[in-house]
């Protein structure tokens, strides 16, 4: 049986991490190279970052930041938002990333996915599907970080970005993400049951049980997490270096005075604990030694 991966994502726009419920309203948090090294230090398998505001400015403004990230941190780091073509990908890559994240892009033209995946390997090329259930019980695909309706079906795409050459699905439901109330199921489950290549799933971890259930149910073989992580993860560097952290943002909406219902059903953990509640499922994690 593999390892179940545990992956934080990390949203950044400009220099900061930002976190928002449904891809809106994002909050600043911290730094992400802050928040990305507490994260390796503490047992990540892989980290995510993702460009927050790519689809404003048509690319990817995150080299910078993988290059110094990268420099540091010895695990799979994959980096998605604003990657239109194979030489924006190659650029991210040589910026120091594993693998991409792409979505709008492979919508718009899905032949980029098998000309990346012939160009960089089907394990590089993680296509992204952002999903939100419609009146009707369909599940319809949004891009441009959840703002734009597609009219792509979420299953068929599923199907279909495995034919041309994706080496993983990341399924993240807008419905549920950033609201602590668990992960959409039937959503995982079903793209899951119906694709050979490994799903990771995302949108709505509010608990350590949540990542237990998406992995017996919804059938995922790696879940990206950043509220649950994020919140717990907050103080815990405000506390080393609290003038620092200070500037960074509304540190009380994220030192538990939230303001809102649905930010306050996530249940701190950190990724120990995740990893502790999921080998007591019987559920296998990798388990490293903490660097020095």
């Amino acid at each position: 049986m593999k390892n179940l991966r545990i992956i934080p994502r990390l949203d950044i726009k400009g220099p900061n991490l930002v976190k928002g419920i449904h891809f809106e309203g994002l909050r600043v948090v911290g730094k992400p190279e802050s928040f990305a090294r507490f994260y390796y230090e503490n047992g990540a398998d892989e980290l995510l970052y993702m460009d927050a505001v790519a689809s404003l400015y048509g690319r990817n403004s995150l080299l910078d930041i993988v290059k110094r990230t990268s420099e540091e941190i010895f695990i799979p780091l994959c980096v998605g938002g604003g990657l239109r073509s194979v030489d924006d990908i190659r650029k991210v890559l040589r910026a120091g990333a594993d693998k991409v994240s792409i979505n709008t892009a492979a919508i718009a033209n899905p032949e980029l996915i098998r000309d990346a995946s012939h160009a960089f390997g089907s394990s590089t090329i993680v296509v992204s599907i952002e999903a939100i259930r419609q009146s009707d019980g369909r599940y319809e695909c949004f891009t441009d970080y959840g703002r734009e309706y597609s009219g792509v079906d979420a299953f068929d795409w599923a199907r279909r970005a495995e034919d041309l050459g994706a080496g993983e699905l990341l399924v993240t439901s807008i419905d549920r993400e950033g609201t602590g109330t668990g992960f959409d199921l039937e959503l995982t489950a079903k793209i899951a049951s119906s694709v050979s290549i490994p799903v990771i799933a995302g949108g709505g971890a509010g608990s350590a049980r949540h990542v237990v259930e998406v992995v017996e149910t919804g059938m995922a073989d790696a879940v990206c997490i950043a509220s649950l992580f994020h919140y717990d993860t907050i103080s815990r560097i405000a506390k080393a270096d609290e003038s620092a952290f200070a500037a960074e943002g509304n540190v009380e909406f994220l030192q538990g005075r939230r303001g809102t219902v649905s930010t306050t059903r996530v249940k701190e953990a950190g990724i120990c604990a995740v990893k502790d509640e999921l080998e007591r499922a019987g559920i296998h994690t990798r388990r490293i030694p903490i660097p020095s």
